[in-house]
């Protein structure tokens, strides 16, 4: 890491509850790639006042979690097509004062579709209705994925998610069958939940794909249920260094190759 100067180039997140998942993945490459760039994590109760901060110090790229992902939205000048696919944001670059909001979730679960090669033809089963979910099932649909239902308790988040893009909702799970199975809720993740799992064992082994988006651990119990039972698999952990990746990319201009993006990817999880 270079030693801190006036020229130094500063990016930052903004999340209620800050990690040092995204600071040490963009600190880490930049220190290898010899970058003259540094990453802090923020959390602030003036959103507004953060972002007019952004603008006016010149902060270069600023990455946004919740609960400030749809209220960031009047306080940029542009949203591209990412953001403005499910209105919400993540990402935010300063291009001279002018603020150009993006969501790299978004982006990265639409590559992961595609590396994977998940065809379209299959029937998708998503559960939860969250800020994750419209990212997820708005990837879906612009992938070309005619056949998804969202599973949520809450009726008003669900249905509404699954009516604005055009699917259908409902609050119990169907039988098990040969979907993609998709968990965009907070079970498996480490803590209060971290044994939970968000699909049944007979849902799993009928599954033609298993996708979870919680990032930790990286292997959840419902990642490794699938691996036990033979199902092709899409991790959080990957979901979550393919965005941060993309954020770098936008706040640097650099582009970093698979490896880099593992081994930093790597290197956030030890902190």
């Amino acid at each position: 890491m270079p030693i801190l100067n006036k020229d130094m180039t500063l990016c930052i997140s903004l999340a209620a509850r800050p990690s040092n998942l995204g600071t040490r993945f963009h600190n880490y490459l930049y220190e290898e790639l010899g970058l003259n760039f540094i990453y802090k994590a923020f959390t602030t109760e003036d959103l507004e006042g953060a972002i007019r901060g952004v603008r006016a110090l010149g902060i270069r790229g600023c990455s946004v979690s919740m609960p400030f992902k749809e209220a960031v939205i009047p306080l940029v000048d542009e949203l591209d097509p990412s953001a403005l696919a499910i209105e919400s944001v993540n990402t935010i670059v300063n291009d001279g004062g002018r603020l150009i909001a993006s969501n790299t979730d978004y982006e990265a679960i639409a590559e992961l579709i595609a590396e994977h090669q998940i065809s379209p033809a299959l029937p998708v089963v998503v559960r939860g209705a969250g800020g994750m979910a419209k990212a997820v099932v708005a990837a879906f649909r612009d992938a070309g994925f005619a056949d998804l239902t969202v599973v949520a308790r809450n009726e008003a988040a669900g249905s509404a998610l699954a009516e604005k893009c055009g699917y259908s909702w409902q609050v119990t799970d169907p039988a098990p069958g040969p979907f993609a199975l998709v968990n965009v809720t907070p079970l498996g993740m480490t803590g209060a939940d971290e044994d939970a799992l968000s699909f049944t064992g007979e849902q799993v082994a009928a599954a033609a794909l298993v996708f979870d988006v919680v990032a930790f651990p990286a292997e959840t119990p419902l990642i490794r249920l699938a691996r036990a039972r033979g199902v092709p698999v899409v991790t959080g952990a990957a979901v979550a260094a393919l965005q941060a990746a993309r954020q770098f990319e936008k706040y640097t201009g650099r582009s970093i190759t698979a490896d880099q993006v593992d081994r930093a990817a790597a290197f956030s999880r030890e902190g």
